[in-house]
């Protein structure tokens, strides 16, 4: 029952990290700005994917979920 607990516990401060992430990342001047993100803007179409920023955050998390599994 303990270890039932210490998961809830992680998963809230996981999902309020995460909710923090988006509350503030359009403060961010460099998230879905970096270069190597693919916009492209035409008359009546617009298309955007944020490789560089998809990568960044791919880097960073499995930078993290390492760190936590040497734990």
């Amino acid at each position: 029952m303990l270890e039932i607990g210490k998961g809830i516990i992680i998963f809230g401060v996981i999902l309020i990290g995460v909710g923090l992430l988006l509350t503030f990342a359009g403060k961010a001047p460099f998230i879905g700005r970096l270069p190597g993100d693919i916009y492209i803007h035409k008359k009546n179409f617009t298309f955007y994917f944020p490789l560089a920023t998809s990568i960044l955050v791919s880097i960073i998390l499995s930078l993290i979920f390492w760190l936590w599994s040497r734990r």
